[in-house]
């Protein structure tokens, strides 16, 4: 695979997408579970519907001819309120960026980012894009643009 060639996910990529999750919340320590695990098929339907949604979601993937989606990366659009540094009402949020084991360090997931970010910026009217970088993927995102945020994120998990 010397040529990259990056296309945009059809809804029938929803499992490949489901899959490369799993690579990456897997990488990430998160216990995924098996093949049948319920939140595979949740997870499949969502990226489904969103697939279905071209205007506000969007997914990048790359393709090995024996192997198929090999590498991927997804974001969507959302509502935020504009602020000072931003009167824009649109945001991005960029995830999912995940890359086969076997072609990991070719520029896929490189590759993936960068066609997403140009949806961003040709397709939408977002102001900024947000992420969330695990430590083998924070210098791909500094080298892309991507800046530390001042403040850090928290969660509340009510589920």
């Amino acid at each position: 695979m010397t040529d990259i060639q990056v296309r945009r996910a059809k809804p029938d990529d929803a499992e490949a997408l489901v899959r490369l999750r799993g690579l990456m919340l897997a990488a990430m320590g998160a216990d995924i579970g098996g093949p049948d695990a319920p939140w595979r098929e949740v997870a499949r339907q969502w990226f489904a519907g969103q697939l279905a949604s071209p205007e506000t979601f969007a997914a990048y993937v790359v393709d090995d001819p024996a192997v198929g989606v090999v590498a991927g990366a997804a974001g969507n659009v959302y509502v935020h309120p504009p602020g000072p540094k931003d009167i824009t009402t649109l945001r991005g949020h960029l995830y999912n960026v995940s890359t086969e084991p076997d072609f990991r360090r070719r520029g896929l997931a490189r590759a993936c980012v960068v066609a997403l970010m140009d949806w961003f910026r040709d397709e939408t009217a977002v102001g900024q894009i947000e992420l969330h970088a695990t430590p083998d993927g924070i210098d791909l995102y500094r080298a892309l643009g991507f800046i530390e945020a001042s403040h850090p994120t928290l969660r509340l998990h009510l589920a």
